[in-house]
C-alpha cells in the first residue's frame, strides 16, 4: 500500500527525511515556506560572490556523514582546509585544537546539501507555502495540513514537522486535536528556547592573508561570536577580494536585531577591525545581513514525549529534537524520522 507523507520544511531535516523515504512505497510532499531549500544552511549570491550566511559548513562528524556527503557527488564539493581558531573576551586569538573536524561546503553553496538529497528522491516540493495548522481525523486516521492562505493539503497518512521548536509549537496550537498526547507535545516542544543571531556580511576589495578559516569565541564573553573568511571556499569569492561572515553574540543580536543594516554593519565592522587589528576593516565596500530569530536551540525536547505522536502518524525532526545546533544533527534527525515512517 502506498502511503502519503507530508514533510513540513525543506531544511536539512526535511531533506534528510525525504532522502530516507526515497525507496519506500510512499508519495512525499514537502511544504516549504521560503523560495529555497536547506533552511538555516543558506547561501546567497551578490556581486560575483557566493556566501553561506547561516550554517557555514557541514562537519565531518562521523563516518556516515562523510559517506553521505561524498556519496552525493564529488563535483563541486569544497574542502575547507584552513582551521578554526579561537579568541577570548579580550580579543586574544589562539590556535585551535585537534577537535576541529574536516569541513565541507560546495562551490554553489551549502544549500547544495538539500538540493542534492532531494534530487535523489521523487518528492514534490511546494515552495512559498507556509503551514499554519495541521488537523487529524480520528475516524479515518488521516491528516490534513492547512497553509496561511487557507488551502488544505492532504489527506496524508503521516506528517513530519521540522520547523524550529517555537514554530512547530505554534502549528500544534492551531490544531483541534486536544487530547492529553497533544497537550504534552505542545508543552515539551514549547519549552525549547533558542538563541538569536543576526549575521552581518562584510565585503572588501582586498584580500587578507590569515592562517585560519574562522575564529570562534567559545567562552561567549565577546560581542562577536564568529568570524569566517568566505574566500577560503573555492568558487565563493573572486581572487583579490575578501568577504567576512560575522555572527555576533546572541546578546548583541537581540539588542540590535531591528537596527538599520548600515548602523549594524558599522558597529560590527568596528568590532571586527579591533579584533583583527586592521583599521581597513572598518570600511567595507558593501554589506548584507540576515536575522535568524531561531538560530540555535538552547535545549532539547523530551524524546519519549515526541515519540508519542508517532502512533497517530505525527513525527518531529530538527536540531531541537537532538539538542545540537549543527547541520549534521538536523540532517540525521530527519533521516532517522524518515526511516521510522518507512518502517511504519
Amino acid at each position: 500500500m502506498t502511503r502519503d507523507v507530508c514533510i513540513v520544511g525543506a531544511g536539512a531535516a526535511g531533506a534528510g527525511a525525504a532522502y530516507a523515504l526515497r525507496d519506500a512505497n510512499a508519495n512525499v510532499t514537502i511544504l516549504e515556506k521560503s523560495r529555497g531549500v536547506c533552511g538555516r544552511a543558506a547561501t546567497r549570491r551578490r556581486q560575483g560572490c557566493r556566501y553561506d550566511h547561516g550554517a557555514n559548513y557541514v562537519k565531518d562528524y562521523d563516518r556516515r556523514t562523510a559517506q553521505l556527503v561524498r556519496g552525493l557527488g564529488a563535483d563541486g564539493l569544497v574542502n575547507i582546509d584552513e582551521p578554526v581558531w579561537t579568541f577570548d573576551g579580550d580579543g586574544v586569538i589562539s590556535e585551535g585544537d585537534a577537535r576541529d573536524q574536516h569541513k565541507w561546503t560546495w562551490t554553489e553553496g551549502i544549500t547544495q546539501l538539500a538540493k542534492r538529497l532531494l534530487a535523489e528522491t521523487e518528492a514534490t516540493v511546494e515552495r512559498e507555502t507556509r503551514v499554519a495548522a495541521i488537523d487529524h481525523n480520528p475516524d479515518s486516521g488521516y491528516w490534513s495540513v492547512v497553509d496561511e492562505s487557507g488551502t488544505r493539503h492532504g489527506p496524508f497518512d503521516s506528517v513530519l514537522l521540522t520547523p524550529p521548536a517555537p514554530q512547530t509549537a505554534a502549528i500544534l496550537t492551531e490544531m483541534g486535536w486536544g487530547d492529553q498526547c497533544m497537550v504534552a507535545l505542545r508543552e515539551a516542544i514549547g519549552s525549547v528556547e533558542y538563541r538569536t543571531v543576526r549575521t552581518v556580511v562584510l565585503h572588501y576589495p582586498f584580500e587578507r592573508e590569515e592562517p585560519w578559516y574562522a575564529l570562534v569565541n567559545p567562552d561567549k564573553t565577546h560581542p562577536v561570536g564568529w568570524v569566517a573568511r568566505e574566500e577560503c571556499k573555492e568558487g565563493h569569492v573572486p581572487d583579490g577580494e575578501s568577504l567576512l561572515v560575522v555572527q555576533p553574540s546572541p546578546e548583541w543580536s537581540e539588542a540590535h536585531y531591528d537596527d538599520p543594516l548600515d548602523d549594524a554593519a558599522d558597529e560590527v565592522a568596528a568590532m571586527v577591525a579591533e579584533l583583527l587589528d586592521d583599521e581597513r576593516l572598518r570600511d567595507p565596500d558593501w554589506v548584507d545581513d540576515q536575522g535568524w530569530r531561531y538560530a540555535l536551540p538552547d535545549g532539547v525536547a523530551d524524546r519519549e514525549i515526541l515519540r508519542r505522536g508517532e502512533f497517530h502518524g505525527l513525527y518531529f525532526a530538527g536540531d531541537w529534537t537532538v539538542g545540537e545546533g549543527r547541520v549534521h544533527a538536523a540532517l540525521w534527525s530527519g533521516v532517522d524520522a524518515g526511516e521510522r515512517i518507512a518502517e511504519q
